[in-house]
């Protein structure tokens, strides 16, 4: 007979760990099914890693120009083998932590790849091929997702997905990044502040497709002085080893680019062609995604899925939020669903970019009359202080009736350490604070903080340092 349990996760990245969690702290007894490390792709081949890195870089970058702080240094560049060890300290940290904490919450790990079948039975098959089957109350599916790839740029030798780059323990001086969206931008930052040399390839008219003009634009500046050479509207053809380990990358009209890496960044898919499903009622999208409900519900009773596997913004934080709302609609307690029009966004390239809600344009295609303020991070007292100045946070507020700023729509943010400061915006988003309200708030000083206020004052008809 399986062993049953009141939950059965399947999957240990952010949106199973949390399910599996959150569920044994409200009482339930609960089975964590995964194939390769608890921490999934964020932990291991994403989020984290990939900040790591992101914050040598920073500090390379402090390095090149502390002389103008008055602080002489010797320069010496980069030994990214001690950034990869510093890098994986950090993760082993974390998956030490995770799989403590399946110790202490009581939760029975369950190490292999879960499949799911009829009358919510997981089997689990081990790496030595023995299996074993539990039986679930209740089910979560949270496989997550895996790199995308492109035809002609298979994986190996020069050319690498995040997966791949991450792994990295020297640093390739010509890199060439394919996809000029979040990851891909995260990745370009991170080599050219390492000091490679970094070619952005994308095939839409501009990098960050989608995020605001006003944000997009400070971005762009920014990688043109790190010298990121950014080529967008271009088609990527192919490549051709050049027998020294690099390749030569075609694309555009009969151009070519000789580098010593491509990564690959194109964004994820769903991975969900392990999970079985015989016998079941859970239904795939032509995208590959699990279709579910508001309540991630699949169509199969008792059977729930999150994070990446299903159609929802590919963000750990989201993640979190549906494993949440999954177990709160086990214990039948009353749960109202993510609304994902207003997630908070994070990109963390330097300049970092974060928002939540509405873009200006998205305010206006969605009917609203607005009213707009913008604020620069150059007069800022604490953007000048730490050196880092480029970028502005802007105000997207719907317009009332006598032309004042009411309902705050959307905050959107680029600059220094933006994604530490969004949760003011994401909190008056999310509470249909007024521009008024939010006004009132008291700011410390200096702060980079101080520019949200700012703008939110200065919508009210009346500023200090505006």
């Amino acid at each position: 007979m399986a062993e049953t349990y009141d939950l059965v996760v399947i999957g240990g990245g952010p949106g199973g760990y949390a399910a599996a969690f959150y569920g044994a702290s409200a009482g339930l007894s609960v089975a964590l099914v995964e194939k390769d490390t608890i921490g999934g792709t964020c932990l291991n081949r994403g989020c984290i890693p990939a900040k790591a890195f992101l914050e040598t870089a920073a500090v390379n970058r402090h390095v090149l120009h502390s002389a103008e702080f008055g602080v002489n240094s010797t320069q010496n560049g980069v030994d990214f083998s001690v950034t990869q060890a510093r890098k994986q300290k950090i993760v082993d940290g974390l998956v030490k932590g995770l799989t403590g904490l399946t110790k202490s919450k009581k939760v029975t790990y369950l190490l292999g790849v879960g499949s799911l079948g009829a009358n919510k039975t997981v089997t689990v098959t081990a790496a030595d091929g023995t299996t074993q089957q539990v039986q679930g109350k209740n089910i979560v599916l949270a496989a997550g997702s895996v790199p995308r790839t492109i035809p002609g740029f298979e994986v190996g030798g020069p050319i690498m997905t995040s997966d791949e780059v991450l792994m990295l323990s020297t640093l390739p001086a010509r890199v060439a990044v394919i996809g000029g969206g979040a990851i891909g931008c995260e990745f370009a930052s991170t080599f050219a502040d390492l000091g490679s040399t970094v070619t952005i390839l994308e095939g839409l008219p501009k990098i960050l497709p989608g995020l605001d003009a006003d944000l997009a634009n400070v971005v762009v500046k920014s990688f043109k002085k790190k010298n990121i050479d950014i080529k967008t509207g271009v088609a990527v053809k192919g490549h051709t080893l050049n027998g020294s380990g690099g390749t030569v990358v075609s694309f555009g009209e009969g151009e070519t680019l000789e580098v010593d890496a491509v990564v690959v960044s194109v964004g994820r898919r769903p991975s969900a062609e392990l999970l079985g499903l015989q016998g079941t009622a859970v239904k795939l999208s032509e995208r590959g995604f699990i279709e579910v409900d508001e309540y991630c519900t699949t169509a199969e009773p008792g059977v729930y899925a999150v994070g990446d596997i299903i159609n929802t913004p590919q963000l750990a934080h989201v993640a979190y939020a549906e494993a949440i709302l999954a177990v709160k609609r086990i214990l039948g307690e009353p749960v109202a669903p993510v609304n994902y029009d207003r997630v908070p966004w994070a990109i963390y390239c330097h300049p970092e970019v974060a928002w939540a809600g509405h873009s200006e344009d998205s305010a206006k295609a969605a009917g609203y009359d607005v009213v707009v303020g913008k604020h620069q991070f150059r007069a800022n007292s604490r953007a000048m202080i730490i050196g880092d100045t480029d970028g502005l946070v802007k105000v997207v507020a719907k317009k009332n009736a006598d032309g004042t700023a009411g309902q705050v729509l959307g905050v959107q943010m680029v600059g220094p350490w933006v994604t530490e400061q969004l949760s003011g915006g994401y909190l008056a988003v999310n509470w249909e604070a007024t521009v008024a309200e939010v006004a009132e708030f008291i700011q410390p000083h200096p702060s980079l903080s101080e520019l949200f206020g700012e703008t939110m004052l200065s919508m009210t008809g009346r500023s200090i340092n505006a």
